[in-house]
C-alpha cells in the first residue's frame, strides 16, 4: 500500500509540473512569432537609414542586449507601474519583455547575415529593375533567412532557458511547480523532473532547425 501511496504521489507531482508547460510552451510561442518579425523590420530599419532612425535601432538594441533580461523583466512588471501607473498581467508583462529583448537580438543577427549577402545580388537586381524593397524582400531577406538559421537555433534554444525567469514574478510554469514541490517534500526529484523537460524541449527545437538546415541545402 505505501508502494502504490508513493506512485500515485509521484504521478500527481509530474501532473503538477506539466501543468506548467503549457505557460512555458505559450511564452515561447508567442515570444518567436512576434520577435522574429520584429527583429527583421529593425535589420532593415538599420541598414536602410544612417541617421535618427539607426541611432534609435542601435541605441534599443544596444540597451536590451546590453543588459540581464531579468532586470527588464522586473522593470516591465514593477518598475512601468511605479513610473507610469502601467501596469500589465504577469503573463503580458513576460510576453512584452522577451519580445522587445529577443527582437533586439534578432535584429543583429539578421543585419549581419543581410550583410553578408554578396554585393551582385543587389546589382542583379537593379538589372532586373527592383526597387530596394522588392530586392530585400524577394532576395536578400530569403538568402539572409537561410544564413542566419545557426544563430537563431542558439537563440531559440536559449529562449527555452529564459522561461524560467517568470516564475520570479509569480507565474507557475514548470520551474516554479517543481520548486514548490521541492519545498514541500525536501526531495531534489522534481529538480530532475524539471531538467529532464527542459532537455526534452531543447531537444525537440534542435531538431526542428535541423530539419529546416537540410531543406535549406537541398
Amino acid at each position: 500500500m505505501v508502494w502504490k501511496r508513493g506512485e500515485i504521489t509521484m504521478q500527481n507531482d509530474i501532473l503538477f509540473i506539466l501543468k506548467g508547460m503549457g505557460l512555458t510552451i505559450n511564452l515561447y510561442i508567442l515570444t518567436i512569432i512576434f520577435s522574429l518579425p520584429l527583429g527583421v523590420i529593425l535589420s532593415l530599419g538599420r541598414l536602410k537609414n544612417k541617421g535618427v532612425l539607426n541611432n534609435i535601432i542601435l541605441f534599443y538594441t544596444s540597451i536590451f542586449r546590453g543588459t540581464p533580461l531579468l532586470l527588464q523583466l522586473f522593470f516591465v512588471y514593477y518598475g512601468l507601474p511605479l513610473i507610469f501607473g502601467i501596469r500589465f498581467t504577469p503573463f503580458m508583462a513576460a510576453i512584452i519583455t522577451f519580445v522587445i529583448n529577443y527582437a533586439a537580438y534578432f535584429c543583429e543577427i539578421f543585419r549581419g547575415s543581410i550583410l553578408g549577402i554578396d554585393k551582385g545580388q543587389y546589382e542583379a537586381a537593379q538589372v532586373l529593375g527592383m526597387s530596394y524593397w522588392q530586392t530585400m524582400r524577394r532576395i536578400i531577406i530569403p538568402q539572409s533567412l537561410i544564413t542566419a538559421l545557426p544563430p537563431l537555433s542558439n537563440e531559440a534554444i536559449s529562449l527555452i532557458k529564459d522561461t524560467s525567469l517568470v516564475s520570479v514574478i509569480g507565474m507557475a510554469e514548470i520551474l516554479r511547480n517543481s520548486k514548490e514541490l521541492v519545498t514541500r517534500d525536501f526531495s531534489v526529484i522534481p529538480f530532475v523532473i524539471c531538467a529532464v523537460l527542459y532537455f526534452l524541449m531543447s531537444l525537440v527545437v534542435i531538431a526542428i532547425f535541423k530539419k529546416l538546415e537540410e531543406k535549406v541545402m537541398i
